[in-house]
């Protein structure tokens, strides 16, 4: 008798319930009493879930598995399900457009977070605390500056500062020195530093 390797068999539509499940699926949809036809699949349902103990406690587990079974009968199999399961139109269909947020920034290379600080900012009371935070804010301003532009130029920090709170906050280098940064080094560069170290 010639070996028919698994290859050489149809191929399985669900592979993770194996090749006897699917044979246990072909052969219910092939019963021709609906009565017995029905009983089949709830026994196929419980071999199933047998098979996946570790996820009955995941939500909807039993209408995943008719789901499931459905698929597996390439939705041949005429029962009553017990759930609303999914249409053979649902499955093949492609998905909508995922509309992706893109928030309205006046400097991107800041960030929207950056942006809602320096409003946190602006409605703050004067003090010291105020104070520690607008500084924070143009530390980090500089280091958000340094990824994106080859020169620091720490007036144009100030100018944007002043410019997103509206005025509300408005620091110089005459009060406040921003502290010196170094960009992180480039892909590239770091790609070049473990080459040299492994020679």
């Amino acid at each position: 008798m010639k070996m028919q390797y698994n290859t050489q068999k149809e191929k399985l539509i669900m592979p993770e319930y194996g090749r006897n499940i699917q044979n246990m699926v072909n052969h219910c949809v092939g019963i021709e009493d609906a009565e017995e036809r029905r009983k089949c699949a709830d026994t196929i349902i419980d071999v199933m879930g047998n098979m996946f103990p570790h996820l009955r406690d995941v939500n909807n587990f039993k209408h995943i598995l008719w789901d499931h079974l459905a698929i597996m009968s390439d939705f041949k199999l005429d029962i009553e399900y017990p759930y609303e399961v999914i249409k053979k139109e649902e499955l093949y269909s492609s998905p909508g457009r995922l509309e992706y947020s893109r928030p309205n920034m006046k400097y991107r290379h800041y960030g929207k977070i950056l942006e809602k600080l320096i409003g946190i900012a602006t409605k703050m009371d004067d003090g010291e605390e105020k104070n520690q935070l607008v500084k924070l804010i143009l530390n980090q301003m500089k280091r958000s500056y340094v990824q994106w532009n080859k020169a620091i130029d720490d007036e144009k920090i100030f100018e944007d500062l002043r410019d997103l709170s509206g005025g509300k906050l408005n620091i110089s280098s005459e009060n406040y020195t921003i502290p010196e940064v170094k960009a992180a080094p480039s892909r590239t560069k770091l790609k070049n530093i473990k080459y040299q170290r492994r020679r």
